[in-house]
């Protein structure tokens, strides 16, 4: 099992790594979950998808996705959008609550957010923890090369469960919400502390 950060500038280095990640997110996404979501190919992407983020997988040797996330810097901007939470909290997405932050959404070269976290359905669930910390692993590994403090990201309200087994210091940032049939709330992800 391995982990990697892919950007535009390596993903070239990684045969199939990366068109995997966006199917394995629309197994996901759109097959398990009924997202109604972007898809082409075989492969779920949306508006955040640019050059600036950075995609987090997971995968065996031979390239199968177990696990993945997206980072993007809180100060993206690509035409209208800039990162899904500012976006949401500004109006610009109709399947997110505007008031989903306690606070105004943050612009802060230090500070990224996390979206599109997903472990394949079909993982055992004696391997789903080992999987998990592999992929905080990276996060750590990829919050050191980019310099990034912290994180923002909007997760099933049961995040308090694991994130201590995961060794993540976490606290909320906004109200719990009911989307879809789930309790999601936005928390900050501290990394602070690692980046040395």
């Amino acid at each position: 099992m391995q982990s990697t950060t892919l950007s535009f500038a390596n993903m070239h280095n990684h045969g199939e790594l990366f068109a995997n990640i966006f199917r394995a997110r629309r197994e996901s996404f759109i097959v398990q979950r009924q997202w109604n979501l972007p898809e082409t190919m075989g492969m779920e992407y949306d508006q955040y998808d640019t050059p600036v983020s950075r995609w987090l997988a997971v995968h065996s040797d031979c390239g199968q996705v177990l696990a993945g996330l997206r980072l993007t810097p809180t100060t993206a901007k690509c035409g209208m959008y800039s990162y899904m939470i500012r976006d949401a909290q500004n109006g610009l997405l109709d399947s997110i609550p505007s008031d989903l932050l306690y606070q105004s959404a943050p612009i802060d070269p230090q500070t990224w957010e996390v979206t599109r976290g997903f472990i394949t359905a079909d993982l055992p669930a004696a391997q789903r923890q080992k999987v998990r910390m592999k992929l905080v692993l990276e996060m750590l590994r990829t919050s050191r090369t980019e310099g990034i403090s912290r994180m923002i990201a909007l997760l099933p309200s049961n995040w308090g469960r694991w994130a201590s087994r995961c060794r993540l210091e976490m606290q909320p940032a906004g109200r719990n919400m009911n989307m879809g049939g789930i309790d999601y709330q936005a928390v900050w992800i501290d990394f602070s502390t690692q980046l040395h």
